[in-house]
């Protein structure tokens, strides 16, 4: 069996889900606003985690592969060790972040990759020990052992973010299914004045919110994991998501709060006899 059939076998696990439970209670510890979207990495463009988990990954790396060549780099390889020990905290704690805003199905497999990489870093923990006592011999060997558990964890890390696309845009393709030129998605009395509403350009859904005689137009799903955003609220001119709590504003589809740190493609739009027309805006 491939390993990533075995990964999802992972996925339907319940046996994790008291595990799954427990780190939920820590995620809600977490500060929200301006601190939490700092961890998503809203303020990027993308996530965080990705570029924060380098820091570990490639200071271990370093000081594995001085451990392999000849000559003496012990207080090198000892130092790189040391940093990335003390360069987890961001990398954990934003992972946490993230998947807390997560599927079922994803946060089994979180738990087993987060498990996976306190293994590697007790292990790295404990090399860095044997070498601050003269025992090189088994500092090398736990580094080592302690790679092998960070590259297992890599993996199921991979599987969230990849194939089940945890933090990528999950409306990105539908800017291209959406033809060029002026829609009409009816009259505009028919959406809700301050409110939301909902509509669709060739099956692309898409959420209106009326103000008056004038009207703004997002990407009806939500980038962060697909959500209708039409079944969200309208507040302080953004919409919420139904689904996670993000936040984009009406005008221009920026995140103004995350999880999600992509922003919803937005439309023109112009009120013809008393019909909404939309027309997918062109990156500038």
């Amino acid at each position: 069996m491939r390993l990533g059939e075995r990964i999802r076998e992972i996925e339907r696990d319940d046996r994790l889900d008291p595990a799954v439970s427990r780190l939920k209670r820590l995620a809600e510890r977490l500060p929200s606003g301006t601190v939490r979207d700092m961890l998503h990495g809203v303020q990027l463009g993308h996530p965080a985690h990705p570029i924060l988990v380098q820091l570990p990954i490639g200071t271990w790396t370093a000081a594995t592969l001085l451990d392999m060549l000849p000559g003496d780099h012990r207080r090198s390889a000892h130092a790189l060790i040391d940093i990335g020990l003390l360069t987890t905290l961001p990398a954990v704690v934003s992972g946490l972040a993230d998947w807390s805003r997560q599927h079922e199905r994803q946060q089994r497999v979180g738990v087993v990759h987060a498990a996976t990489n306190g293994v590697g870093t007790l292990l790295f923990c404990v090399s860095s020990l044997a070498r601050a006592r003269g025992r090189e011999g088994w500092g090398r060997f736990l580094a080592l052992a302690g790679m092998g558990a960070v590259g297992l964890s890599g993996s199921l890390g991979g599987h969230i973010a990849y194939y089940r696309a945890s933090g990528a845009n999950s409306a990105d393709h539908l800017a291209d299914l959406v033809p060029g030129g002026w829609h009409d998605l009816g009259p505009l009395n028919g959406f809700p004045d301050g409110g939301i509403g909902e509509s669709e350009v060739s099956g692309v859904p898409i959420v209106v919110a009326r103000t008056g005689a004038s009207a703004s137009a997002l990407m009806g799903t939500c980038p962060h994991m697909g959500a209708p955003l039409a079944q969200g609220e309208r507040v302080d001119g953004c919409v919420r998501c139904p689904w996670h709590g993000s936040e984009f504003r009406l005008d221009d589809g920026v995140v103004v709060h995350g999880p999600a740190t992509a922003s919803p493609e937005t439309f023109e739009t112009s009120v013809v006899d008393g019909r909404l027309m939309v027309r997918l805006r062109s990156p500038e």
